[in-house]
């Protein structure tokens, strides 16, 4: 029996509309978050547009292949962290240097992941500093939601009231009903701007690649260790912890990662494994037969690929609605991984002040060399940790 005639046999509407819905949840704020990066790094609408187009294609593409290669439900999706660092990152360097920096980060996570360098080097590194930087990346969006709340009262705090409620029943869907409260009262205040809505396929923009020694470290390997840390090691959790102990993590990376280095020139910065909306794929509430979960996990793919083709519907929408919207929807989405963040940074009792001290030299956003805040607090908190934390192990009498 051929993959069409298993994916018709195991076909069932429960996994389609998990799927749909994985891509609609996944696309909500990390769209949001691109949005406040490219206008912070001043980037074109062509040049926003070509990143969302690559972004949902290479997701797609990846997410298709990997589930019917593997009958696995297996979703990709893209470095929120990733796109999170990006808004501090793009005014800094020339975006031909952002560029190579995408690729330089790409085969990054494939030779620590393929090799296995990156679980052993992930035992060295204490999860309180890669969770202490994870949270100084997110902490800015975190803080703007309630700037974004003094600016206009009337928009954001129905959207913040939407997210809470509808957290405390289906958590999942949370910052989708954020997104359509808000589309609602955008409407209702007057406040959206229709005429710049655009129905056209995207034309995507290619960008010869830069190679620039502060982009590759300042950005290149954080966006590699945030993508290890808050994507490819919670989505291989996910799909273990659902049973799929069977799937191969060696092919997904290098899968995710080659894609990444092929469409980097067009603005993506990083096709990873979901993490936290794969587990709408991946539990009961998809399919109770696990065997046939991987259906979602194609009409996922399938469906990025048309948000990917029709990319320029979704970023017009995002231009329509005011930033103050933007802003405190990429705070929301954000919030589940700040806290996630401040909570391994905390974990241990004796690493905590190595875990404030990558924190708050990430969120302050200072630059040295022309290297971005992000990588010093790596630095920073890792002296400390050895300084406050690390002990020699004793010499064994002889």
């Amino acid at each position: 029996m051929n993959a069409w005639q298993h994916f018709k046999n195991d076909f069932s509407t429960s996994a389609s509309i998990a799927g749909l819905i994985t891509v609609l949840v996944s696309l909500t704020g990390p769209v949001a978050i691109i949005i406040q990066a490219a206008k912070a790094g001043g980037l074109s609408q062509m040049q926003l547009t070509s990143w969302i187009w690559a972004m949902s294609i290479t997701s797609g593409v990846c997410g298709l292949w990997l589930s019917i290669r593997y009958r696995t439900p297996i979703v990709c999706a893209f470095s929120t962290g990733g796109a999170a660092l990006l808004i501090d990152a793009l005014p800094q360097y020339s975006y031909d240097d952002i560029i190579g920096a995408y690729i330089f980060a790409a085969l990054l996570v494939v030779l620590l992941g393929v090799s296995g360098l990156f679980s052993r080097l992930m035992q060295h590194v204490p999860r309180s500093i890669v969770s202490g930087m994870l949270a100084g990346i997110l902490f800015a969006f975190g803080a703007h939601l309630f700037v974004s709340l003094q600016q206009a009262p009337a928009l954001v705090l129905p959207i913040i009231l939407a997210y809470l409620v509808i957290k405390r029943a289906i958590p999942r869907y949370a910052v989708l009903a954020a997104l359509l409260t808000g589309i609602a009262v955008c409407v209702a205040l007057g406040q959206l701007n229709t005429q710049v809505l655009s129905f056209s396929l995207v034309i995507p923009e290619f960008t010869t690649p830069g190679l620039s020694i502060p982009a590759l470290v300042g950005v290149g390997i954080p966006l590699a260790f945030v993508a290890l840390a808050s994507q490819y090691a919670p989505g291989v959790a996910v799909l273990q912890s659902s049973g799929y102990h069977h799937t191969p993590i060696s092919p997904l990376i290098t899968t995710t990662g080659i894609s990444t280095v092929l469409f980097a020139p067009f603005g993506l910065h990083g096709t990873t494994l979901a993490a936290i909306t794969a587990a709408i794929c991946t539990g009961p509430e998809c399919h109770p037969d696990p065997q046939r979960r991987y259906v979602a996990g194609i009409v996922c793919g399938a469906f990025y690929i048309f948000f990917g083709l029709f990319a320029t519907v979704v970023t017009t929408l995002f231009i329509a609605i005011p930033e103050t919207f933007v802003a405190s929807l990429a705070g929301l989405a954000l919030l589940g991984a700040l806290c996630s963040g401040l909570a391994g940074a905390m974990a241990e009792e004796s690493e905590r002040e190595a875990g404030v001290i990558t924190f708050l030299m990430t969120a302050s956003g200072v630059s040295f060399f022309g290297v971005g805040s992000a990588f010093w607090g790596l630095i920073a908190g890792v002296a400390a940790y050895a300084i406050l934390v690390w002990r020699r192990k004793p010499h064994k009498a002889t």
